[in-house]
């Protein structure tokens, strides 16, 4: 029996934008190549040193949630040259040693890059082990991307927008590395539910079948002001249920069931890191949330209007700008004005309907199918 060939693909746990990409690429090589392939999915930090790792981790997290500028001044610095170098190489040396680890113990076929951190350590530790394969880097922001994805010109980019393309082709990059497809998507959102299937789903969950319901969704890591904004809907909206989805921000869950049991409010339903994301937005009439790659696109590729409430500058822009552009969504950064905008919305149907044609129109697809074949046939 011939052996498989061994594809890692390598991830941070640095929000969910670019393990669920990842993850869906995998199970993707898996079921359509599953008698000459084994994808490995490696986590990065896996062995580092834990204090870089909190740093690198948890330091994103809290960030996001609690000093935003912060992270965006740090965004500045990394299109210096010097800066950027100097972070590279200081990662690189914490991350190298497991990286070598597992390229010595697997000697894979291919190794395809779902965070800029482990681009550097992973051409460098190919190089130190004298291995010819190919290296892809899927560049997991879709319009607007982290300066230290193209740190390293010579890679053999995947990219999700012709914007990106141009941007990578201003930057010196070669166009032969340069290859677009459609953003990659577990498989399952390539088919919002049925409508017909939707009252029975609410009632399975919880909900009413014949109530509004308004998630808030903010990725794997909570939604930034999502107390704020649950607060504001609570005082402000009638006749509708909420789902919130606190990701892995335990102190986020905890203040809410407060709020919840201070009202006295059963049509609030709280959720945790959970698996059932396409569940809730097919079930949902609006979604509130940030403008994550993966979680914007997860949304508008169920047929349901996002309103941004947050962003990250410049990161995220795109993302952002691409929704409002092509009238797919909404940009209310302001909490307080939340409730009439959904109450306008949810009076007006004519006025969803538009938003909702927009997306239509747009005939957004899944890319994972492309990009595994892709990888498969690279080189």
């Amino acid at each position: 029996m011939n052996q498989k060939k061994k594809y890692l693909l390598l991830y941070l746990k640095t929000g969910g934008g670019h393990l669920a990409p990842a993850k869906s690429i995998a199970k993707v090589l898996e079921q359509n190549y599953n008698n000459g392939i084994e994808p490995v999915l490696i986590n990065g930090f896996e062995e580092t040193n834990f204090i870089v790792k909190y740093l690198i981790e948890d330091g994103y997290r809290n960030l996001q949630a609690k000093a935003k500028w912060f992270y965006e001044a740090l965004y500045v610095l990394f299109k210096i040259n010097f800066i950027a170098r100097f972070y590279y190489t200081l990662i690189s040396f914490f991350v190298k040693p497991y990286l070598r680890k597992v390229f010595s113990s697997t000697n894979p076929d291919k190794v395809i890059i779902f965070h800029f951190f482990l681009i550097e350590p992973a051409y460098n530790v190919i190089k130190e082990l004298n291995m010819h394969i190919p290296l892809i880097t899927v560049v997991t922001d879709p319009y607007t991307a982290h300066p230290l994805w193209f740190f390293r010109k010579e890679q053999n980019f995947v990219v999700f927008s012709e914007r990106l393309k141009s941007h990578c082709l201003k930057r010196g990059i070669n166009e032969n590395n340069i290859n677009v497809f459609p953003f990659i998507l577990s498989d399952k959102f390539s088919n919002p539910l049925d409508p017909a299937k939707i009252p029975e789903l609410k009632r399975e969950m919880g909900f009413a079948a014949d109530k509004k319901i308004i998630l808030i969704l903010g990725g794997g890591d909570g939604i930034p002001k999502g107390y704020r904004i649950l607060r504001t809907l609570v005082q402000n909206l009638d006749n509708v249920e909420i789902a919130i989805v606190c990701g892995k921000n335990k102190s986020l869950s905890k203040k809410i069931e407060r709020l919840k049991k201070k009202y006295g409010n059963s049509d609030i339903k709280v959720y945790g890191y959970v698996d059932i994301i396409y569940e809730l937005l097919n079930i949902s009439d609006l979604v509130i949330t940030k403008c994550g790659a993966s979680t914007f696109m997860e949304i508008v590729m169920s047929k349901k209007i996002p309103i941004i409430i947050n962003y990250i500058w410049e990161q995220e822009k795109g993302n952002m700008e691409f929704l409002v552009n092509k009238e797919m969504g909404i940009y209310e950064p302001n909490v307080k004005k939340l409730s009439r905008l959904i109450n306008e919305l949810l009076k007006d149907p004519v006025k969803c309907s538009l938003y909702i044609e927009n997306i239509k129109r747009e005939s957004l697809q899944n890319g994972n199918i492309m990009v595994a074949e892709f990888i498969n046939n690279f080189w």
